[in-house]
């Protein structure tokens, strides 16, 4: 039987929403046994709170949104995947803005501000959500399905039509150790011909070299971590989505899968 997890201490992070452009800071503080991982807007009066559960999904347009009432965040899902990767149960984030920073634009130095609260074992044992019959979600030539399997493992692969991307193939077996080392660097990827049509939207405007991987037509216009990267980053993204389900026990098989897809596959997750 493994054991909860909360925060043994509060620590705080500050930067820009990817989307947003907006300053803020988030401030993880230790909860409760059986809390789960609950948002609270500090910037709004009576700080309202969302819980990060699919039910509360609203909309997954480029980042997942998670509300309740006045309870509104989005670009959830690194946070959410660096916890659980990391194990931690429990979870107070008080949040000043509308969405986390976006930091490298990767789930890192969310692992890294874990690492520096450590993790503390609470007494109420922790619950799997353990499928037992395959599930599935296809919209056009895009899937995400899971299987039985004892253990949390996804399989990837990616089809983009950019010269330098092309098919990418992942495969890993999601432990702490894996996650930090292969999955937790590797950041969102955006590009050149897209950015005026997202900021159109009020998308992607806290977007730079900083916090991004950026393509033009013919080249990319920030060093790799991954040769990679792009299909590492959706593999984090799907333990970020798929975290609003709970602790998951499956094989995880997608093929060109997205926020939508992901959070679909976890409502039937959830449901089970």
């Amino acid at each position: 039987m493994q054991f909860q997890s909360t925060l043994k201490r509060t620590v705080s992070y500050t930067g820009i929403g990817l989307h947003s452009g907006r300053d803020v800071t988030i401030t993880l503080k230790p909860a409760a046994a059986d809390t789960g991982i609950v948002f609270a807007r500090v910037d709004l009066p009576g700080a309202p709170r969302v819980a990060a559960k699919v039910a509360n999904v609203t909309a997954t347009m480029r980042a997942t949104t998670l509300e309740a009432g006045e309870a509104k965040v989005f670009t959830v899902e690194h946070l959410l995947a660096a916890f659980s990767a990391m194990g931690v149960d429990n979870c107070l984030v008080e949040i000043t803005s509308v969405e986390p920073p976006v930091a490298d634009g990767s789930a890192l130095p969310f692992v890294r501000l874990i690492e520096e609260a450590g993790r503390e074992a609470q007494a109420a044992p922790r619950s799997y959500t353990a499928v037992s019959e395959a599930k599935a979600v296809r919209v056009d030539d895009k899937f995400i399905t899971i299987l039985p399997y004892d253990g949390f493992r996804i399989t990837f692969t990616s089809v983009n039509p950019h010269p330098l991307l092309g098919v990418q193939f992942g495969d890993y077996e999601i432990t702490p150790d894996t996650f930090i080392r292969e999955i937790a660097p590797a950041r969102t990827i955006g590009f050149m011909h897209e950015i005026e049509a997202l900021k159109a939207k009020g998308l992607a405007l806290g977007g730079s070299l900083d916090n991004a991987i950026v393509y033009d037509d013919e080249k990319v216009l920030t060093p790799l971590r991954f040769p990679d990267e792009l299909v590492r980053h959706k593999i984090l993204d799907i333990v970020g989505d798929l975290a609003l389900a709970g602790f998951v026990r499956g094989h995880v098989i997608a093929v060109k899968s997205s926020h939508a897809l992901n959070t679909q596959l976890a409502k039937q997750i959830a449901s089970l």
